[in-house]
């Protein structure tokens, strides 16, 4: 019988942690997501994206630009994972866009801020400097491991857009794809703006706020410990999906063989499906209060304005390629979401923040390593972790393990570790994560021992010698790999 109960535990931690993920935060990151996704790789030219960052460009250009394209979207690495694959896939190196998946989550501006403003500006001031230093030197250092598959990449990719022709971005490409992000971000940034209300409408509808309380019972809610819950109108999201996937299956799967009804029915439930996401909902004993907020009419605003994009200036072809490729990422990508977000939360049953906050008291490699695991196992959704982490310091973590959870829990999320597999392959997949990991513990004990009064000097002369020494180290890989490069290349003459 206790066994029993044990495992049915384990899968309602699972289940519950999955409903509270696909009804809160899928939606309004993760469709948009998708979408610019296929949209980068059916509309964007090649050069458009290797002007910036791809593996001939300039270091010095590309990994500050794959850095500030990250800073501006405060989404969770799930979300950056689908814009990663995309930019990756229409020719950014591997070390870009390396940089790209590894800053945005961990250093968006808004984390950032949020960070300065529940934690301490200190904090906030570490997990930008460290993030960006450690970010770009990740990407280098992943280019250069794999300076070799990163040319057949290259030359893949030139092989798969060869029919393209040599132009720059058409404009209402261009249009299209930052109303896309501005659909993105509106859904996503916590500003008064976005998130008050401007009107109010009451549906006298009864026994919705039981079925909420139900909804409660089921899959608790307790932000305290990162716990969302399912509202009634999480749920009612989630059929909605259901349905997304059902039509776009039905629409989209064969698409290349025509536009059918399924098709623009799937169309039309994903702009239903943002804009029920983008109202405020409040069920009670005489009904459900919706509130128009700022987020819902920036929402109608940029799906009005995609629209109309879609059927007036993109052509057949050009609406059957963005079609599918924004579904095929959605089958590559989001069943191993679906796996990695169920597997967490089985995880997180079994792991109790107790025995982390014991490990982590103070600012020792084992402590800084528990709050990398700790990210990884325990993983909460951008901004989430941030009262968590606030948490954790009031029961005695100590800052520099935090600063290690606050950088590997967006980066090394089980199910980020899976899809990212799935792109670069699980090698390259797996190195990554070595790099993160001891990154961001190298990064916690560094700023816990500036906490613990070591002088910021001499920390610095520490990560110089670290840094001067990994760089000679990789310099010697890189001579390497170049004449293994060469010796093929005079072979193949």
């Amino acid at each position: 019988m206790e066994i029993m109960t044990f495992l049915s535990s384990l899968l309602r931690g699972g289940f519950g942690n999955l409903a509270a993920y696909l009804a809160a935060h899928v939606l309004l990151c993760l469709v948009p997501a998708f979408y610019i996704a296929g949209a980068m790789t059916a509309l964007i030219p090649k050069e458009s994206v290797t002007r910036f960052l791809g593996r001939n460009t300039p270091k010095f250009i590309s990994y500050p630009a794959a850095a500030l394209a990250g800073s501006v979207l405060a989404v969770c690495s799930c979300t950056i994972v689908p814009l990663f694959a995309g930019i990756y896939k229409k020719g950014a190196g591997l070390g870009p866009a390396i940089t790209f998946l590894f800053f945005a989550p961990a250093a968006n501006i808004l984390a950032l801020v949020y960070t300065g403003g529940v934690i301490g500006a200190d904090l906030a001031f570490a997990r930008l400097f460290l993030s960006l230093v450690f970010g770009i030197g990740i990407g280098l250092i992943m280019a250069l491991i794999f300076s070799r598959s990163d040319i057949a990449h290259d030359k893949a990719t030139d092989e798969t857009f060869a029919g393209q022709q040599k132009q720059g971005m058409k404009s209402y490409a261009l249009a299209f794809l930052l109303i896309l992000v501005a659909l993105l971000l509106s859904g996503t940034l916590k500003i008064g703006l976005l998130t008050n209300s401007y009107a109010r409408a009451t549906i006298p509808v009864s026994g919705i706020d039981s079925f909420q309380n139900f909804l409660f019972q089921l899959v608790p809610y307790d932000a305290a410990k990162g716990e969302e819950g399912v509202t009634a109108q999480g749920a009612f999201l989630i059929g909605l999906l259901v349905l997304i996937g059902i039509s776009s299956w039905k629409g989209i799967e064969n698409i290349h063989s025509g536009f059918n009804r399924w098709t623009w029915t799937a169309m039309i439930l994903v702009g239903l499906t943002l804009l029920t996401a983008a109202l405020g909902m409040q069920p009670h004993a005489g009904g459900l209060d919706i509130f128009f907020t700022g987020k819902f009419f920036g929402v109608l605003l940029a799906l009005a304005v995609l629209g109309w994009l879609l059927r007036k200036k993109l052509n057949e072809d050009e609406q059957r390629d963005f079609l599918w490729e924004s579904w095929r990422f959605v089958k590559q990508i989001f069943p191993l979401l679906v796996v990695g977000v169920f597997t967490v939360g089985v995880i997180r049953v079994l792991i109790r923040p107790e025995w982390i906050e014991a490990m982590a008291g103070s600012n020792t490699l084992l402590g800084n390593l528990a709050g990398v695991i700790f990210g990884v196992f325990m993983y909460f959704p951008t901004l989430v972790e941030v009262p968590i982490a606030n948490m954790f310091l009031s029961l005695g973590m100590h800052r520099g393990p935090l600063l290690a959870y606050l950088m590997a829990d967006p980066e090394l999320s089980l199910q980020s570790i899976l899809i990212t597999a799935t792109i670069i392959g699980k090698l390259k997949a797996w190195i990554y994560v070595f790099w993160v990991a001891l990154f961001s513990t190298l990064a916690g004990l560094i700023y816990g021992a500036w906490i613990d009064g070591t002088s910021l000097w001499i920390l610095v002369l520490y990560l110089a010698i670290f840094i001067a020494s990994l760089a000679i180290v990789l310099s010697a890989v890189s001579r390497r790999n170049q004449a293994q490069i060469i010796n093929q290349s005079t072979s193949a003459e």
